[in-house]
C-alpha cells in the first residue's frame, strides 16, 4: 500500500502540473479501449456463449455496473484490476493477461475524470475535419492538406520533416510506386532538363497516364482477391480467369471510379442491361479456391466458397475479421454470429452446388481476345454464305428427289444380294412383335429385362446360304437407337435358325458371321456359340445412333422345297436390362458366300419401297441424306459448311471462360450454422448489414447489388477509411492504421486519424477518384521529402510513422524481377493475356503435386513479360517471388522480407543472370571503351543517377578481379554467358562479355537498387 500511495502522490503531483494538463486527459478510444479489448472482452465481451457473470464491458451501460463515476477506488472494475489477490485480481491469474501498472493506472484515471465511453472510431460518420493552419518551412512547403496533417503531429512531437528529396530520386520512386518499374534514362534527363516549376507535376500525371500504371496497381488488387491460375487444393486444375486481371489493369487505367470497382465486381451481374465488363467483373467473387479432391461433400464445398466470398467482401471493403465469427459471436467486435450468417446470404444464391472440381465450374462468361473475336466474326461471315448456298442447293435437289428415288430403287434391286423375309407369324414371350409394310418387324408393348424373339418366314423352293440380321433404329427408342435400353444398345446373346418341313424340324449351323460393328468382347461369333452369357453388342461409347447389320453364313445351303418354312429364335438373356433388339429385317441370301454391305442399304431400300406418305421422318431422313451424299456439289458444299464450323469451334474451343456471379432462380434458404458446420443449420436468417453499422434502406431488394450500393453509402464509416488506408500504405510502405485488415477494436488505432478521415471523405466527395488520390499522395512534401534518417531519428520513430522522413524499404520481389527485366532491355511491351511460364528451377511442380503437374517453360518473349502475367499455380507460386501471398485468400497486409536466401536468388536465378548479361551487352555496344563511362552508363539505367567517385573506384576494381578470373577460366565465362534464352552478340569478346555481366549482375543486387529510396 506504500508502494500505491506514492505512485498515486506522484500521479497527483503530475494532475496538477499546468504542463502535462492535457496530455492528462484520458481519451476512451485511444487510452482505455485498447485496454479492455486486449485483457476483457474476451469474458466481458460481445460473444455471450462466453460471457461471464453476466457482466459486458463492451458496451457503456455494461461497464458502468462496474464503475462508480468519478470514484477509482469504489468501482468493482478498478478494485478487481487493482487487487493483489490473485483469486480476487482480474484479468485472472490462468488467464496469461495482466495489466501493466501504467494501464492500471489510466483505467483510475479514466474513471476519475468521468468515465467518458466513446464509439470506436471507425463506426464513427466520416466527417471531413478542418485543415489545419501551419506555416512553410525553409525548403521544406505545405503541398497540400496531406502535408498540413502531418506537419501538425510533427509539431506536437517536436519534429521537423526532411528536405526533398534530390530529383534523380523523386523520380526513379515516383516512377517505381506508379508503374512497377524503373525510368528509363532519357525520361530522368527530360525531367532533370525541366526547370518549370511544374516538372514533378507533369512527370506524375505522365505516370498515371501511363499503361504500366494499372499494371502495377493491379498487382496488389491481385493479392486482395486472390487471383490465381489454378485451383488449388491436391488436384490444382488450371483456370482461365485471366481476362478477369486484365479486367482490373483496364479499370485502374481507365480510372473506373472506386464506387464503380467495387458494384460490378460483387454485383455487376444484377446491373439493369448489365455489359460484358461488368458481368466479366463479377469473376472477382469467382476467384476462390475450389476442392475437387476425392471423397470431398460438394454441400460442404459449397459452404466454404460462400464463406470466402463474405469474409473477402468483410476484408477489402470494411476492413472487418468476419471470420472471426463463423462458429460465434466476435470476441471484440460488435459483430454476431447471425450478422455473418446475414453477409453469406447475400452469395448464398449462387447456382454453384460445389461438386467437382472443374476450373470452369458454371456460370461461366466466354472471354475471347481481340483477334479471337475477329477471327469468329470471319468465320460466321463465311458460314452464312457457305449455309445459305449450302440451303440453295438442298433446295434444288429437293426438287429432282422422286425421279432419283426411282432410278435409286431399280439400281438396288438388280444388284441385290439379299431377300427380305415376309413372316408367317412373329411373336414374343413378353413383348408384341408385328411386321411393318416395308417388311421390318418391330416390338412394342412391355419394355422387359429379357426377351426371346420367333419369326417364322415361307420359303419358295431355292438354296440359302445365309441370313442377314438388320437392326434398325425407331423414335420410340432410347434417343432414336436401336433398343429401349438406357443407350439404344442391345445384346443378341443367341441366334437359333431351324429349317420346317412339314413335321420335321432341322436345326441350321452357321459357320461364320461378320458384323457392321462389335462392342468389346461382344463379337458377333458369340450370337451362334451356344453361351447365353456372350453375345453380340454395338455399344460405342454413346448413344447408338446409326443402324447395324450382320450377316451369318451357313455351313452349308439350306436347301427349300414347296413348303418349306424358316423357324429363327433371338434371344436376349443379357444380365444389362431391356437390351432387347426394338426394330429389325430378317434376309436371306442364295449366293456362295454371302457379304455384309453397308448397314444402310437395306434402310434405304425399305425406304423407298415404302409409299410416301407412310414413310417415317427417320426414312425421309435416310433417302434424303443419300440423295445428298451422291451429290459432288452437295457434297463440295456440305464440306465446305463442316469445315468452316470446326474452324470456328476451334477458336470457340480456345476462348478463356471465366467463372462469374448469377443469382439461381429458386430461392434458397440461409441458416445460421453451428459451429460454422454446413450440416448444423440453425435459425433462418436473411441477408442483412451487421446490425451494429448503418442499416440498409427497408425498401431495398436486399441481393448483391443492394451490399454493393451499401457498402459505397455515405453511411458507411468504413469502406472509405479502409480503402484510404490500403492505398496509403502502398505509397508509404504502412498504413495510418497499420492493421489494414482489422480496424475494429483489435486493429491498431491510427496514427494520424484526422488525416484518414479527411482523405477519406475527399476521396468519396470526389466521386472515388483513385487517380486523384494517388496524386495527392505523391504531390505532398510527405512523399517528395529525403529518405535519409539519422541515429537519434531512427530511435524516436523506427517504423516512420511520423513520416518525418521518405519511407525506404526493399522493393517487393515481383518489381524486383520487372526492374532487372526493364533495365537489360529484356521486358517485352506486350500486354494481357494467357499466363506464361518463365524461368523456374526443375522439379517445384512435381514435388509439390506428387508428379501430377509438369512444369513445361515457356519460350521467346514469353521469359520476359511483366511479373504480373506470370501464371499463379496456388498449391505452389511462382518460385521466383519469395515474399508474396499464396493467393489462397485474401490478403492485404505487406509482406516485406531481406533474408539471405533473397541474394541466393537474384545473384544466381536464370532471369537475374540473364538481365546482368543483356545489361552489360548493351553497355559494351556503346561508343565508348572507357569503363568510367560504361560504369555511368549501367548507373544511369539502374539507378537514374551518376556513380560516385568510391563507388566506381570499388566496382572498377571488382571489373578487374573479373577479367583477371575470366581470362584465366574462360570455359567460366562460356558458362555464364550461356545462361537464359535471349541471344548474344557473339562478336563482343567472351571474357569482356562475361566481366561485365558480373559486375551488372552486382550492381541489380546492390541494396540501393533492390530498395524504395
Amino acid at each position: 500500500m506504500r508502494w500505491l500511495f506514492c505512485f498515486l502522490f506522484v500521479a497527483m503531483a503530475a494532475n496538477n502540473d499546468p504542463s502535462v494538463v492535457a496530455d492528462d486527459v484520458v481519451d476512451f478510444n485511444r487510452d482505455i479501449r485498447p485496454i479492455l479489448s486486449e485483457n476483457c472482452f474476451h469474458c466481458h465481451g460481445p460473444d455471450a456463449e462466453q460471457r461471464q457473470a453476466d457482466l459486458r464491458l463492451d458496451e457503456h451501460d455494461g461497464a458502468l455496473s462496474s464503475i462508480i463515476v468519478g470514484d477509482r477506488d469504489e468501482s468493482e472494475l478498478f478494485v478487481r484490476v487493482n487487487s493483489r489477490d490473485d483469486d480476487l485480481r482480474m484479468p485472472p491469474v490462468d488467464s496469461n493477461r495482466k495489466l501493466t501498472p501504467e494501464q492500471i493506472e489510466r483505467l483510475g484515471k479514466w474513471i476519475d475524470q468521468g468515465a467518458k465511453w466513446g464509439r470506436h472510431w471507425s463506426w464513427t460518420p466520416i466527417v471531413s475535419p478542418e485543415v489545419p493552419k501551419v506555416d512553410d518551412l525553409a525548403e521544406i512547403p505545405v503541398r497540400n492538406a496531406i502535408d498540413a496533417f502531418i506537419r501538425r503531429k510533427l509539431e506536437q512531437e517536436k519534429l521537423t520533416p526532411s528536405p526533398e528529396a534530390k530529383k534523380t530520386t523523386l523520380i526513379r520512386r515516383v516512377t517505381l510506386d506508379l508503374t512497377g518499374l524503373p525510368p528509363a534514362p532519357q525520361e530522368v534527363e527530360e525531367f532533370l532538363n525541366d526547370k518549370s516549376p511544374d516538372a514533378y507535376e507533369k512527370l506524375v500525371d505522365r505516370l498515371l497516364a501511363s499503361p504500366a500504371y494499372g499494371e502495377r496497381m493491379a498487382w496488389n488488387w491481385l493479392d486482395a482477391a486472390r487471383y490465381a491460375d489454378s485451383n488449388g487444393y491436391q488436384g490444382d486444375r488450371e483456370r482461365t480467369m485471366w481476362p478477369w486481371r486484365d479486367w482490373v489493369v483496364n479499370a485502374f487505367n481507365d480510372n473506373l471510379s472506386y464506387d464503380q470497382f467495387t458494384t460490378w465486381q460483387i454485383a455487376g451481374d444484377l446491373l439493369p442491361n448489365a455489359t460484358f465488363e461488368q458481368k466479366l467483373a463479377t469473376g472477382f467473387c469467382r476467384n476462390h479456391m475450389i476442392n475437387g479432391e476425392g471423397g470431398r461433400i460438394a454441400a460442404e464445398n459449397r459452404v466454404d466458397y460462400v464463406m470466402d466470398m463474405s469474409e473477402t467482401t468483410a476484408t477489402l471493403w470494411l476492413g472487418l475479421t468476419f471470420n472471426c465469427c463463423r462458429c460465434h459471436d466476435h470476441k471484440f467486435d460488435a459483430l454476431s454470429q447471425k450478422d455473418y450468417y446475414s453477409l453469406f446470404a447475400f452469395f448464398n444464391q449462387t447456382p454453384v452446388t460445389g461438386a467437382g472440381g472443374d476450373p470452369q465450374t458454371k456460370p461461366i462468361l466466354l472471354a475471347p481476345t481481340a483477334e479471337q473475336t475477329k477471327q469468329m466474326q470471319t468465320l460466321e461471315s463465311q458460314l452464312k454464305v457457305a449455309r445459305s448456298e449450302l440451303a440453295m442447293h438442298s433446295k434444288e435437289l429437293d426438287t429432282k428427289r422422286s425421279t432419283w428415288e426411282a432410278a435409286k430403287l431399280e439400281t438396288l434391286k438388280e444388284s441385290e444380294t439379299w431377300t427380305p423375309l415376309l413372316a408367317k407369324s412373329v411373336r414374343a414371350e413378353h413383348q408384341q412383335l408385328e411386321q411393318l409394310e416395308d417388311g421390318s418387324i418391330f416390338a412394342s408393348g412391355p419394355n422387359p429385362k429379357n426377351d426371346t424373339y420367333e419369326v417364322v418366314a415361307p420359303l419358295a423352293p431355292q438354296s440359302l446360304t445365309g441370313l442377314r440380321l438388320d437392326a434398325l433404329r425407331h423414335e420410340s427408342h432410347f434417343q432414336g437407337g436401336l433398343a429401349r435400353s438406357n443407350s439404344g444398345n442391345f445384346v443378341l446373346t443367341e441366334l437359333e435358325v431351324f429349317l420346317v418341313n412339314g413335321d420335321d424340324e432341322t436345326p441350321v449351323k452357321i459357320q461364320s458371321a461378320e458384323a457392321s460393328f462389335e462392342q468389346g468382347s461382344l463379337k458377333v461369333t458369340g450370337a451362334f456359340d451356344g453361351n447365353l452369357k456372350s453375345g453380340w453388342a454395338v455399344y460405342d461409347g454413346k448413344p447408338v445412333d446409326r443402324d447395324h447389320a450382320a450377316v451369318f453364313q451357313f455351313e452349308k445351303p439350306v436347301e427349300a422345297i414347296q413348303g418349306s418354312e424358316l423357324r429363327i429364335v433371338l434371344r436376349h438373356d443379357s444380365q444389362h436390362a431391356s437390351h432387347n433388339i426394338g426394330r429389325f429385317l430378317l434376309s436371306t441370301a442364295t449366293v456362295p458366300h454371302p457379304k455384309l454391305d453397308e448397314a444402310g442399304n437395306q434402310s434405304l431400300r425399305l425406304a423407298l419401297l415404302t409409299p410416301i406418305e407412310k414413310r417415317t421422318e427417320e426414312q425421309k431422313k435416310v433417302l434424303r441424306q443419300t440423295h445428298q451424299n451422291e451429290d459432288s456439289q452437295h457434297v463440295k458444299l456440305s464440306k465446305n459448311v463442316t469445315d468452316l464450323e470446326k474452324r470456328f469451334n476451334s477458336v470457340r474451343a480456345a476462348v478463356a471462360k471465366v467463372m462469374v456471379m448469377e443469382d439461381q432462380p429458386e430461392f434458397r434458404e440461409t441458416f445460421l450454422l453451428t459451429r460454422g458446420l454446413y450440416n448444423a443449420p440453425g435459425d433462418v436468417v436473411t441477408a442483412d448489414s451487421p446490425t451494429s453499422l448503418p442499416p440498409m434502406p427497408a425498401e431495398t431488394t436486399k441481393n448483391r447489388l443492394a451490399l454493393a450500393e451499401w457498402l459505397v453509402a455515405d453511411e458507411n464509416p468504413l469502406m472509405a477509411r479502409v480503402v484510404v488506408n490500403r492505398f496509403w500504405q502502398q505509397v508509404f510502405g504502412i498504413g495510418i492504421v497499420k492493421t489494414v485488415n482489422d480496424f475494429g477494436v483489435q486493429g491498431e488505432l491510427p496514427t494520424h486519424e484526422e488525416l484518414l478521415n479527411w482523405l477519406a471523405a475527399d476521396f468519396r466527395n470526389s466521386g472515388w477518384d483513385v487517380k486523384r488520390l494517388i496524386k495527392q499522395m505523391v504531390m505532398s512534401h510527405a512523399y517528395r521529402q529525403s529518405s535519409k534518417v539519422t541515429p537519434s531519428l531512427f530511435e524516436r520513430d523506427p517504423e516512420n510513422r511520423l513520416l518525418a522522413r521518405a519511407p525506404r524499404y526493399r522493393l517487393p520481389s515481383w518489381m524486383i524481377r520487372d526492374q532487372a527485366l526493364a533495365v537489360s532491355g529484356l521486358l517485352t511491351k506486350r500486354r494481357g493475356g494467357p499466363s506464361v511460364n518463365v524461368y523456374q528451377p526443375p522439379g517445384i511442380w512435381e514435388e509439390a503435386t506428387f508428379g501430377k503437374k509438369k512444369y513445361v517453360q515457356d519460350h521467346g518473349e514469353a521469359l520476359y513479360r511483366r511479373s504480373l502475367y506470370v501464371f499463379w499455380r496456388r498449391i505452389i507460386g511462382p518460385s521466383i517471388f519469395f515474399d508474396n501471398s499464396s493467393r489462397q485468400t485474401c490478403t492485404v497486409s505487406a509482406f516485406r522480407t531481406n533474408t539471405p536466401l533473397h541474394s541466393l536468388l537474384t545473384f544466381n536465378d536464370v532471369t537475374y543472370v540473364e538481365a546482368g548479361r543483356a545489361l552489360a551487352e548493351k553497355t559494351l555496344q556503346l561508343d565508348t571503351k572507357s569503363d568510367r563511362d560504361r560504369l555511368e552508363h549501367v548507373f544511369q539505367r539502374t539507378l537514374a543517377r551518376s556513380a560516385g567517385e568510391e563507388e566506381a573506384t570499388i566496382l572498377l576494381a571488382g571489373l578487374n578481379r573479373s577479367r583477371s578470373e575470366y581470362k584465366s577460366h574462360p570455359e567460366y565465362a562460356a558458362e555464364i554467358l550461356a545462361i537464359g534464352e535471349s541471344e548474344r552478340d557473339q562478336s563482343l569478346d567472351a571474357v569482356e562479355h562475361a566481366s561485365w555481366t558480373s559486375l551488372c549482375l552486382a550492381i541489380l543486387n546492390l541494396d540501393e537498387t533492390l530498395s524504395k529510396e
